[in-house]
């Protein structure tokens, strides 16, 4: 019988619903001292009875384990918890809040009857006094300023832009930039170079040409006083001349269609160049200091010099020369034709910017510009001509100006003007696309695609370590060459025509030359 008790010992110990050994639990010794009387009625009814209705009744208990006898005034057991525990979870559905409520606000009452006069009329202005600041600073008329000038709650304006020397040190962590290309509307543009080419000894000098790019894919580039031409469809690499010692090159110009070179050299005559036999055709002179400019118009080559002059040469007869033009009293830097060849445009160190009309003979100029623009601070070297409207042309200033601007030939205006942030060596408009490329000096010595007219910033192309100083486009317009101070040439692939565009051109194409229709009518 000894394992029996035992066994009966332990599963009392384990029952928390009925009687223990030992010492009463916590609610068992409140539910003592509510039955015997430590509390008022009112109060001992709403502590003993949780789960029942405030009607001074109590409800009985429903219990598994043991039960008090109310005739021997036994002690009950509450309702077991349903997490098991000792914790007593009144029933808040069978309690009536409104009754209690009111009892809890009358015994207060009585005590404040009292004071409530007192009471009310501070309650009162503090409660006004409290309104009309809140109305003061909540409240904000239409115009988005408070009373005191302060804006608060206004999202009417926008925040105030950030001085210019602040930099965001998140800029890098949300920039969507990639490393190899950035996104221009709906075209990439890769940002690193296809290829780089060595130039050893390429003259770091702003106010020379010393590069250019041909319609039969060759680029003829001067190095110290050699001249090169390298053929950017096989690679190959010839010397076209050596100047004697102390001479060299000035400029390189190649005529629109064939292969002979213009080379104004540091003597101040022109060379005509045979490249397809490596021979020089003839020599004009003119100028009494170097050529840094020359520009072709058919059969026409201008150049320009440091004697501020600006010669035209007829290469067909043997008096070359047929006008000269005194537009500048500095170097000549720049010439360029417009793309119709009604105007020639002129850069010098003087900060002018000459435009020249046609002669009315149809070879040559006028020997007085059309329009002189002042407006730069520095140097003009850099000019481009705009293909899809013949009147737009851009200039770019020197260190001291660093602005592009364009100018409408036609009536001589300032259509806009953009601060590049540094000094703008040379500029090109795109064939296929309605932007325009920069080339930059310190700090960054880069390349800028802007786009057209609104000039939003589209990439920087930066590889080079130094200024770049000059730019040429390839014969499809697909690649840019430019030529640093850092003696390297570098190709960008950045105005790549859009494949899908191609291919929908060329089905329109074909689908005309097969059309049935066509055919059929006689």
């Amino acid at each position: 019988m000894s394992q029996f008790n035992f066994v009966s010992d332990l599963q009392n110990a384990l029952i928390l619903d009925g009687e223990t050994r030992g010492p009463p639990p916590r609610w068992q010794k409140k539910l003592e001292a509510s039955l015997n009387g430590s509390v008022n009625t009112t109060r001992s009814v709403l502590s003993v009875s949780y789960n029942t209705s405030f009607s001074g009744v109590q409800a009985p208990m429903k219990t598994p384990g043991k039960c008090a006898d109310a005739k021997t005034n036994k002690k009950q057991t509450p309702t077991k918890t349903p997490g098991g525990g000792d914790r007593f979870i009144p029933n808040r559905a069978a309690t009536n809040f409104e009754l209690a409520h009111f009892l809890v606000k009358s015994d207060k009452g009585e005590e404040e009857s009292n004071d409530s006069n007192e009471n009310n009329v501070k309650a009162s202005a503090h409660k006004d006094e409290r309104q009309k600041l809140i109305s003061e600073v909540a409240q904000v008329p239409e115009g988005g300023q408070a009373a005191g000038g302060s804006r608060i709650l206004c999202y009417q304006n926008k925040a105030p832009a950030a001085p210019e020397s602040h930099t965001n040190p998140l800029k890098v962590v949300y920039s969507i930039k990639t490393p190899i290309s950035t996104k221009s509307g709906s075209r990439y543009i890769p940002t690193t170079s296809e290829r780089i080419l060595d130039a050893p000894d390429f003259i770091n000098d702003y106010y020379l040409n010393l590069m250019d790019w041909s319609g039969d894919n060759i680029v003829a580039v001067a190095l110290g006083s050699c001249v090169y031409l390298w053929n950017a469809a096989s690679g190959n690499i010839e010397q076209l001349t050596e100047f004697e010692e102390g001479d060299y090159a000035g400029s390189l110009s190649w005529i629109q269609e064939g292969q002979v070179l213009a080379i104004g050299n540091s003597t101040g005559a022109v060379e005509l160049w045979d490249c397809s036999k490596a021979k020089r055709l003839r020599v004009m002179d003119g100028h009494s200091a170097r050529i840094g400019s020359l520009a072709w118009n058919s059969f026409l080559v201008s150049s320009g010099g440091r004697d501020g002059l600006i010669i035209h040469h007829d290469v067909r007869s043997a008096n070359h020369k047929i006008s000269s033009l005194s537009g500048h009293n500095q170097e000549v830097c720049g010439l360029k034709w417009s793309t119709d060849f009604k105007y020639l445009a002129s850069g010098g160190n003087d900060n002018l910017v000459n435009v020249w009309p046609l002669a009315s003979s149809g070879v040559g100029t006028a020997t007085e510009p059309l329009h002189q623009f002042n407006e730069h601070q520095a140097a003009v070297r850099a000019l481009a001509w705009c293909p899809w409207q013949p009147n737009t042309l851009a200039t770019g200033g020197g260190t001291a100006d660093r602005c592009i601007k364009f100018w409408n030939v036609s009536n001589g205006s300032l259509i806009k003007s953009v601060d590049s942030k540094s000094q703008v060596c040379a500029l090109l408009f795109s064939r296929h696309y309605k932007e325009l490329i920069s080339a930059h000096g310190f700090a960054n010595n880069q390349l800028t695609i802007w786009k057209y007219p609104t000039m939003v910033k589209q990439a920087d192309l930066t590889g080079h370590t130094s200024r770049v100083l000059q730019m040429a486009m390839s014969p499809d317009g697909s690649t840019v060459i430019s030529a640093g101070a850092d003696e390297t040439l570098r190709l960008w692939n950045c105005f790549a025509p859009d494949p899908l565009a191609s291919k929908k051109v060329s089905s329109v194409k074909s689908m005309a030359k097969q059309s049935v229709f066509r055919q059929s009518i006689r």
